[in-house]
């Protein structure tokens, strides 16, 4: 009730709605901080955290008018199998957004790439379309960051996962800096097959309590895979029978509903509805993959969706296969 009653009023006095908004950014940020508060970084004081990994939000927009680019620096070409470069022609409908740091194009070849031929998932790209994924989330304001902040402490732990078992296993000193891929290439953080039997050798994972392991960590990213993937398929969809659109608050509450909500306490479901509340317009959406129109939009946001459902089939199939996706 309350959470209705602080909408109405919000919609009704445009100017409180700033004042308000950026006052509930602070309360989300603070309330956030206690939730799956994951182990700090000082538990591994032989790796450090790299740049990329740990880059946050730069402060370049308001909630309504958010920036397109949080680095200013070129966005790193990507890479992956030939075999992808042109997927049944796909990646010639996805374009090069200049000025912008998340690109459509990059994160549909990580994504692409990250399916290893024996029905596996390769660690390293799978981070690596994180880390777009990431930069998508973000360009959306900084509410968002009350997902993105959590995202973002996952896709870091499980590098430091790999960089930590990769230096034990090659007898490096502690301290010593290493690439941030150091153990995703060819260590036991190669693939989530891979990483699954080397933490259940080394009881890291408990199926009654919780273990800052990489499959239970693994398992909070699928989840919010799931929920990004339902929200750009709402985005693909034609308007209603009275030719209404959704807006993509509206998307989100829906998907959050099914993808995040169920493993969430009542105030997070409650604090994560102003994060709908201050989300950017259907257009600023569009904008993000290059394009002007819904017609437009619908295939390449087809392509997204296709190549997550992918990464996300084969991961609930690994998770599913070692009865991991209820870990505490």
């Amino acid at each position: 009730m309350c959470v209705l009653v602080t909408m109405v009023f919000l919609r009704r006095t445009p100017l409180l709605r700033y004042v308000l908004l950026s006052a509930m950014l602070a309360l989300l940020l603070f309330i956030s901080s206690f939730w799956l508060r994951e182990f700090p970084s000082s538990l591994f004081p032989e790796v450090g955290q790299s740049g990329e990994a740990q880059g946050g939000v730069r402060d370049c927009g308001s909630p309504w008018q958010p920036c397109l680019s949080f680095y200013h620096q070129k966005p790193e070409p990507p890479w992956a199998p030939e075999q992808w470069a042109e997927p049944d022609g796909a990646l010639s409908l996805v374009k090069e957004c200049p000025g912008q740091s998340f690109q459509a194009s990059h994160l549909l070849l990580y994504l692409k790439s990250s399916l290893a031929n024996n029905e596996d998932i390769l660690l390293e790209p799978y981070l690596k379309s994180w880390d777009q994924l990431l930069k998508f989330m973000e360009s959306l304001g900084p509410m968002v960051s009350f997902f993105s902040q959590k995202v973002q402490e996952k896709v870091v732990l499980i590098r430091e996962l790999s960089l930590r078992h990769s230096a034990e296993a090659n007898g490096k000193p502690a301290g010593l800096q290493t690439p941030e891929a150091f153990g995703l290439k060819t260590g036991a953080y190669r693939s989530v097959r891979s990483m699954m039997e080397a933490e259940l050798r080394a009881d890291m994972v408990n199926f009654s309590y919780r273990t800052d392991s990489g499959c239970r960590t693994l398992l909070r990213l699928h989840r919010s895979l799931l929920w990004l993937k339902l929200m750009l398929e709402g985005l693909a969809e034609g308007p209603n029978e009275n030719g209404q659109y959704k807006t993509p608050g509206e998307l989100s509450r829906d998907a959050y509903k099914v993808a995040l909500a169920p493993h969430h306490p009542w105030v997070l479901r409650q604090a994560a509805e102003f994060v709908f509340l201050a989300l950017p317009d259907r257009q600023y959406f569009l904008q993000l993959v290059c394009v002007q129109n819904q017609q437009e939009a619908t295939p390449i946001l087809r392509i997204i969706i296709d190549a997550l459902m992918l990464v996300h089939t084969r991961t609930q199939q690994l998770l599913a296969e070692r009865g991991m996706l209820d870990l505490p």
